[in-house]
Formats: C-alpha cells, sequence, structure tokens
C-alpha cells in the first residue's frame, strides 16, 4: 500500500503507462486522463495497493475518503475507483489479490467504502466482493457528479446510471442510506 505522496516521479510514470494501457481498449477517451504522466483520472487517491510483478504494475486500486449525499443523507466514505488488471493478466485471479484492500480500508475509520462500476462488471464483482459478503452491489442508483473541466456550453456536472458497490467498514449495510441519486459533493 502507498500513500499519495509516497510515490516518486518515476512511479507515477509507470502508472500513467499501466492506466493507458489498460483503460486505453475501453476507448480513447478513457485513456486520455492519464497522459502527461498522470496517475490519476479525478481526484488523487489518498492511498492506493498497487500489486507488482517482474513485469511492472500488474494491478492497482486506489481509495480516497470524501463526503457523499445519498438521498437526503450526506456520508463520509471511502470512495474507491482506479481499479485496473494488466491487459495480459485478466483472468488468471489477480483481482482475488486485490482484496488485500478490505484490511487497510477498514483502517481509514469511514462507515462505507463506496464505488461505481460499468454494469458489464457486475458478474466479476458479485464474485470476487459480493458472494464473499464484503461488498453489495445496488443497482437503480444514479450518480451526480462535478466534471473535472468546465465548459461554456456544456453542463458542469454529469449523470451516470452506474451499479454501486458498497463495502461495509464500520457499520453493518442495513445502515446504508436508501437514495436513488448518489451526489459526489464537491
Amino acid at each position: 500500500c502507498a500513500g499519495g505522496n509516497e510515490l516518486r516521479l518515476a512511479d507515477h510514470i509507470e502508472l500513467s503507462d499501466f492506466f493507458r494501457k489498460t483503460y486505453g481498449p475501453t476507448g480513447a477517451f478513457n485513456a486520455k486522463p492519464f497522459e502527461g504522466h498522470r496517475s490519476w483520472a479525478g481526484a488523487r487517491p489518498e492511498l492506493r495497493v498497487i500489486g507488482y510483478d517482474a513485469r511492472g504494475v500488474a494491478a492497482h486500486f486506489g481509495a480516497l475518503r470524501r463526503f457523499i449525499k445519498v438521498g437526503d443523507v450526506d456520508l463520509l466514505v471511502a470512495e474507491l475507483g482506479l481499479y485496473g488488471v494488466r491487459p495480459d493478466l485478466e483472468g488468471r485471479g489477480i483481482t482475488h489479490s486485490m482484496r488485500v484492500m478490505y484490511p487497510v480500508l477498514q483502517k481509514l475509520g469511514v462507515p462505507f467504502a463506496f464505488g461505481t462500476v460499468r454494469h458489464a462488471l457486475k458478474e466479476h464483482l458479485t464474485r470476487l466482493l459480493a458472494r464473499r459478503g464484503l461488498a453489495t452491489i445496488i443497482s437503480g442508483v444514479s450518480v451526480r457528479s462535478t466534471l473535472p473541466d468546465v465548459y461554456l456550453k456544456l453542463s458542469p456536472t454529469r449523470v451516470e446510471d452506474v451499479l454501486v458497490l458498497v463495502l461495509p467498514l464500520g457499520r453493518p449495510i442495513s445502515e446504508w442510506p436508501t437514495g436513488t441519486v448518489i451526489d459526489r459533493n464537491g
């Protein structure tokens, strides 16, 4: 595990390359945030779990604490993101080793970890986390976010129809607030 300030320039360059190669096949737009040796897409992760092998970065998972609003309830969570496995390692079970993130998240002192995922990853995440009771996958929720760049003729926010992944860390899942819209405050 690495905190945000523990990475050297070479680490950011290697991670940037990893993300471009990992996210690029899903669309050129998805790789664009990592140009210029940037190792983050929007907000910088507070902590990262980085898996290495002889070829370099093999897998990555990031988290940061932030407030979200679920329905009418403001809630501090550890937001998960920047999940990736190097394409040559997909299907080899490396994602199971990323469960090492769970005890690290518990140390952040937040009631829940929260992440958004594409509908296409539902089965994968169900096998990895939900079946083991580590997480719950919630559908039917829209997530509203402020865009990183503002353009005069476009809305400064976007609303996504995604799956919501919730990991109970300090509270049981029964205490997750109900609501059909989640606002990423900020």
